[in-house]
């Protein structure tokens, strides 16, 4: 499936030749056994990083192995498959889409031979707005996208327990970060998979958010009896603290956003707000706090606004 206009196409092809084959650093990281995570860049999507920004993670079951994204191209994909085949030992069995973001199907090319698994309603998505997400990452990272298209889920995803060879995987919907989020949570290990809705160290992003389901998938995630917490993006830990500062800058977010429409802030004059110091550290703080502003702040003036005739 192509993606691209006539015009942006052959741009594209007149980019080509000076396109260079780059490897992505994937360098996976066993957390349990049988486990491992490539953890990515924090910062955002440019042409030298590759549109390589969220965490990706894959479980070698005895029957096949189970990746969890498929990253944001099809070089990426293909490197990908390589590095877990010879990391593993064991053919891959199946892609699991947690959710709709490219940086975590634009691989799908390199796994198309297996069972390509998403929840009914990220398909459904996917089939109407894949297309232009590609689109988008091809103008952020540029030649690294080079032979990408895209290639939508062919399996459904059912929520629920799931044995698959020696591991016992939970497929827990948790929506927030997107319309449909799917977190995985590996009972036979202790490891907890919570995909983007938790992040590490790397300010959230929120095009497609929800803050008061994020904020309900959190106290779920944080529920679940987990040993090792791989966050969507920054590095694995073997505690929570990563889910409470999530669920701290949601709230700060939140109320900072609120408290700007009660007084008529202008989104430029909210976008010049300080970031508090606990989050002012974080990979792309001030450029988020910004780009959050222009997702969400619209819901907030218009929440704002004084009732009329009463209603």
């Amino acid at each position: 499936m192509r993606f691209c206009g006539q015009p942006f196409c052959l741009w594209l092809a007149l980019l080509a030749p000076m396109a260079q084959a780059q490897d992505y650093p994937i360098q996976p990281q066993q957390v349990a056994a049988d486990s491992w995570v490539v953890v990515a860049d924090t910062g955002y999507f440019t042409p030298a990083n590759g549109g390589f920004l969220v965490n990706t993670a894959f479980i070698a079951t005895g029957d096949g192995v189970v990746v969890l994204g498929s990253g944001p191209s099809r070089a990426f994909g293909e490197q990908y498959r390589r590095v877990i085949e010879h990391t593993t030992g064991q053919a891959v069995r199946e892609l699991i889409i947690t959710h709709k973001h490219p940086d975590h199907f634009l691989g799908n090319q390199a796994f198309r031979d297996v069972p390509i698994r998403a929840d009914e309603r990220t398909s459904a998505m996917l089939r109407s707005e894949a297309e232009g997400l590609a689109e988008n990452l091809y103008r952020l990272v540029g030649d690294r996208m080079q032979g990408t298209e895209v290639q939508l889920p062919t399996a459904p995803l059912p929520t629920g327990l799931r044995v698959v060879g020696g591991h016992r995987l939970e497929f827990i919907a948790v929506a927030g970060h997107t319309q449909s989020d799917i977190a995985v949570f590996d009972h036979t290990t202790g490891v907890l998979y919570a995909i983007d809705q938790v992040f590490n160290g790397r300010t959230p992003t929120l095009p497609n958010a929800s803050i008061a389901d994020w904020l309900a998938a959190l106290d779920r995630l944080q529920a679940l009896p987990f040993k090792v917490l791989v966050p969507g993006h920054g590095p694995v830990t073997r505690d929570a603290g990563p889910i409470h500062a999530t669920r701290r800058y949601l709230q700060w977010l939140d109320g900072s956003l609120r408290e700007a429409a009660g007084r008529g802030l202008t989104p430029n004059e909210v976008m010049a707000l300080p970031v508090p110091a606990e989050f002012a550290a974080w990979a792309e703080a001030r450029d988020e706090w910004r780009r959050s502003v222009g997702f969400l702040y619209g819901r907030y003036e218009q929440a704002a606004l004084p009732a009329v005739d009463g209603r």
